[in-house]
């Protein structure tokens, strides 16, 4: 299989978030190329400390292999014993202003060869919005987006994968989910390598036009020392996330990936408290009661 198209837009996609998002801040990301012992390498590109990111985070790799990671493995017993390739673009941007919400996206395709059989191969991503203070002109925005990219593949996409992206970024040592969710899909192969892979290109391009009008409305809100520490205290739930349950960081890891491009979507700054809740009424509990609650956001504001 001749994968060196979709290596060539992946690529190309973490170039054109790097320009665009360094356009937003203002500052400039570090560029830091590395190679993987067992076979590939990538490019992790970081911002900290900027104007409107505390920390953006956005990788670029392929990694090969022989054997898989358990992670992987289990789930798919078939490729046992094949030689594999896995690329993606994975990125988590934590911005500044708590009313700015953290978002993630990933978009990876994986391929398992043997000779003298068809090749075993999936496509994966998604793209999900992670608030502390929650507007639900900025929910339904991002969600119409998601919709819109999936729409022209057929309109029973977006529905099954935000159905999924809901049940993946559940706490359930919490009870809640992680945020207002989006779309998440996982070994996706259905209409074929081409139209799989138009479907990932979609995704992949929806991202800036998802997310970065929030950000232009709600970079410049004034903000004390309150929303800060909420934001640090939720983001403590990022962190269990991608460390408890995250699979992209599970098999970074079982696969001896690199350990700094792996956790590059940890926040920088994160508190945790012992049994606590928000004050009734207030804005952070709103977050809980009306947000992060798994809401149909396109069926529920269809006027917005």
């Amino acid at each position: 299989m001749n994968s060196n198209a979709i290596f060539d837009y992946l690529q190309g996609l973490q170039s054109r978030i790097v320009e665009s998002i360094e356009l937003v801040d203002g500052k400039r990301f570090l560029h830091d190329s590395w190679q993987r012992a067992e076979g590939g390498g990538g490019t992790s590109c970081m911002l900290e400390d900027g104007n409107v990111f505390e920390r953006a985070g956005i990788g670029f790799s392929h990694v090969l292999g022989n054997k898989l990671p358990p992670s992987a493995s289990v789930a798919h017993p078939e490729a046992a014993g094949r030689s594999w390739q896995a690329m993606g673009v994975s990125l988590v941007f934590h911005p500044c202003n708590p009313f700015v919400p953290t978002v993630h996206m990933n978009v990876r395709f994986f391929v398992a060869e043997k000779a003298g059989e068809e090749p075993i191969w999936w496509f994966g991503g998604g793209m999900d919005l992670t608030p502390y203070y929650g507007f639900e002109e900025d929910a339904v925005h991002f969600h119409r987006t998601c919709r819109d990219a999936l729409n022209p593949f057929g309109q029973q996409y977006y529905p099954e994968f935000k159905k999924e992206c809901d049940e993946y970024f559940y706490l359930k040592h919490r009870k809640e989910a992680r945020g207002i969710g989006g779309i998440f899909f996982d070994d996706f192969s259905e209409l074929g390598l081409e139209q799989s892979f138009a479907l990932q290109r979609s995704v992949g391009d929806a991202f800036l036009n998802a997310y970065l009008p929030i950000v232009q409305r709600r970079k410049d809100t004034p903000y004390g020392e309150r929303e800060r520490d909420f934001q640090a205290y939720r983001r403590g739930r990022y962190v269990e996330f991608n460390l408890v349950y995250d699979r992209g960081t599970l098999f970074g890891l079982q696969s001896n990936g690199r350990t700094e491009s792996i956790l590059l979507s940890m926040p920088p700054l994160v508190k945790w408290r012992y049994d606590w809740a928000p004050e009734a009424g207030s804005a952070e509990a709103k977050l809980y009661s009306d947000f992060i609650t798994g809401r149909d956001w396109l069926t529920d504001n269809s006027t917005l």
